[in-house]
């Protein structure tokens, strides 16, 4: 897909219309909101403030416990927990000894 001029005044028109980059993308099809964004940046079109408003959010999740009913917690059933497991105690380890060749193989030539 390219910028062609006509889709560039479309993008201009809904940029300054208020309309969001998703908005956009989709009337113009084929290219993203991503590309709507990059685009528009590099016209130089002026900054608009962000939809998030600071504090909003808090303030929604302040209200909405207060308008659900409150939650009763479940018991809690006391389970033992078993008690850590101690490690595993280290195990002399006869040092290496070579073996021996036994009788029957003693007079066998390896080669």
């Amino acid at each position: 897909m390219s910028w062609t001029e006509e889709r560039i005044e479309r993008l201009k028109k809904m940029w300054h219309d208020g309309a969001t980059a998703s908005q956009i993308a989709d009337e113009l099809g084929g290219v993203s909101r991503n590309a709507v964004i990059g685009k528009a940046h590099r016209l130089g079109l002026e900054q608009r403030p962000s939809p998030v408003k600071p504090g909003e959010e808090k303030e929604t999740k302040k209200a909405a416990p207060a308008a659900a009913a409150p939650r009763t917690a479940a018991p809690k059933a006391d389970i033992p927990r078993a008690a850590p497991a101690a490690p595993a105690a280290a195990t002399p380890q006869a040092p290496h000894q070579p073996q021996r060749p036994s009788a029957k193989s003693a007079g066998r030539n390896p080669h």
